[in-house]
């Protein structure tokens, strides 16, 4: 069982940066592995970014490329999305989820994922 709970999320100005947190309880965290999800009112949850076990390999979807970093720290239980010259597009309710299919190479999909947080909302004004 992993409990998540995301963080940092807030207002920011269209070009500025937010940073989410998502920390885990359990011993297990290295096993699994974790992404970040995005749902729009009304919308299915989509993928943003996913990261193996190590956090060496990454997955991110084409909408955030080269403006979103996903990391891990095991020690501290905690995998982050660092998000950059943000769009109003971006806003949405963000979720980190955990997939033991994903320890070794990262997920993409909902389905694969076995444990989610309750989400933090992100506003981005233009």
């Amino acid at each position: 069982q992993v409990r998540l709970v995301e963080s940092g999320g807030g207002l920011v100005q269209a070009g500025g940066s937010l940073r989410l947190s998502c920390a885990a309880s359990g011993r297990t965290f290295s096993r699994y592995g974790l992404g970040w999800f995005r749902q729009y009112p009304g919308k299915e949850r989509d993928f943003v970014a996913g990261t193996d076990w190590s956090g060496s390999r990454t997955s991110y979807a084409d909408s955030v490329k080269g403006r979103f970093i996903i990391s891990r720290d095991n020690a501290e239980n905690t995998v982050y999305l660092q998000m950059n010259s943000l769009k109003p597009d971006d806003t949405a309710v963000y979720y980190c989820a955990a997939a033991t299919v994903g320890a070794i190479v990262p997920v993409d999909t909902t389905h694969e994922y076995d444990y989610w947080g309750q989400g933090t909302q992100v506003t981005v004004s233009s």
